[in-house]
């Protein structure tokens, strides 16, 4: 991937004359027909307000209606299933809270339940939850990610508004048995959530059984803008808004949508579905081809989730003896881009929630990197990185050596 040259870029960013982005699970480059799709609704042709009534309006209702249609086609649902948000985190606040909410005001309990590996969307929602004077329920995996099933079992007899599992996890790629999970929750009569962002166009994520209740998809992790995504809603009637206002979408979620965003999304999705089988090929060849290389170069390094099924575009390192922060900005400084798999906050790397989750030690769940690969990448990205990361680790190692860290 060669840097832009726009001038109204950052001077900062031409550092590199050329940058290996491998951080495509934080955010993927927009494909051009997504581009070419949402072109209309970006300039004079489509700016109606797709509230409004006249001609204008009703142009940009048809783009909203037009993607709405395609997604539900694409994952097997209805097109009043689907609510527009504006991104992942949105969907999965309405699923958690607006599923909670809605309990609460029924007289039902005000619990929710989420697995320990969740994105921060979802645990976040669920301390919410605990902070509005409900219960967030905390529900363990074993060591290859997976939920224990008695202690969802449990969560399920003693009464909950939602259950939540990840499809496919953000920091490591491993790929919980939604359908088995989906299917007890459904014997028992509860809504089920699943946070799918980094399934939809990895991994075959068909709805058509019914058992999902509700699930969330982001735009800007399959090729389309950042801030548009959805929420697919089986019965409407199980949430409470979260957002309040003009009643726009069935009263779910109020506020003009985002038009161009919107249709953006329902082109992206079209396109990562039927595309799903060819985009896990390419993308599992990357991914094998790095971690081989990875074994060769650094043999105490360790992929976490090796052993366990995994969607084809993520790939979680731990290399002890390095930070991870600091491993990013001299990666960066090289000239590629990947991530971190801890947190950072005001400066200070603290252990990954989901590592330790899956019982990776503290004072290694904070020394992992995550490379992760989109349709946009090829062997020569995997191989700069490869060539790259050895010294850059020794590098890392020997100042930390030096610090005495």
């Amino acid at each position: 991937m060669t840097t832009p040259t726009n001038p109204s870029i950052p001077a900062y960013f031409s550092v590199v004359t050329k940058a290996t982005y491998l951080d495509n699970a934080a955010t993927t480059p927009v494909r051009p027909e997504v581009l070419q799709a949402m072109l209309p609704y970006l300039s004079d042709e489509v700016f109606g307000n797709p509230s409004s009534s006249h001609r204008f309006g009703r142009a940009a209702r048809d783009g909203v209606d037009n993607a709405r249609q395609r997604i539900a086609q694409a994952l097997g649902v209805e097109p009043g299933h689907v609510i527009f948000t504006a991104g992942g985190t949105e969907a999965d606040n309405l699923a958690i809270l607006g599923a909670a909410q809605r309990a609460k005001l029924r007289g039902r309990p005000f619990r929710v339940a989420v697995t320990t590996v969740e994105h921060a969307a979802v645990r976040e929602s669920a301390r919410a939850v605990d902070r509005f004077g409900g219960k967030a329920i905390h529900l363990p995996v074993d060591a290859r990610g997976q939920l224990e099933r008695e202690t969802l079992q449990r969560a399920l007899e003693d009464g909950v508004a939602v259950v939540s599992a990840m499809w496919v996890n953000n920091e490591t790629g491993i790929i919980q048995d939604i359908p088995a999970v989906a299917s007890a929750c459904a014997e028992a009569g509860t809504l089920f959530h699943t946070d799918a962002v980094q399934a939809v166009g990895k991994i075959p994520c068909s709805l058509a059984d019914g058992a999902v209740s509700l699930l969330a998809i982001s735009g800007h992790k399959m090729g389309a803008p950042q801030g548009v995504g959805a929420l697919i809603v089986r019965d409407r009637r199980a949430l409470a808004a979260i957002v309040h206002g003009g009643g726009q979408q069935f009263g779910l979620r109020s506020g003009t949508e985002n038009v161009a965003g919107i249709v953006g999304l329902g082109c992206a999705v079209q396109l990562a579905v039927a595309e799903v089988d060819e985009t896990a090929d390419q993308l599992g060849r990357l991914r094998d081809r790095f971690e081989r290389g990875v074994a060769e170069a650094v043999p105490d390094a360790r992929v976490i989730g090796a052993d366990a099924p995994r969607a084809p575009h993520i790939s979680n390192v731990v290399i002890p003896g390095i930070d991870s922060e600091a491993m990013l900005m001299h990666l960066d400084l090289a000239g590629v881009a990947c991530a971190s798999g801890s947190a950072c906050h005001t400066g200070a790397a603290t252990p990954s929630e989901v590592l330790l989750a899956l019982g990776v030690a503290p004072e290694l769940a904070s020394r992992s990197l995550r490379f992760s690969f989109y349709k946009q990448n090829g062997r020569d990205d995997v191989d700069r990185a490869l060539e790259i990361l050895p010294a850059t680790i020794g590098k890392v190692r020997a100042l930390a050596e030096a610090l005495g860290r």
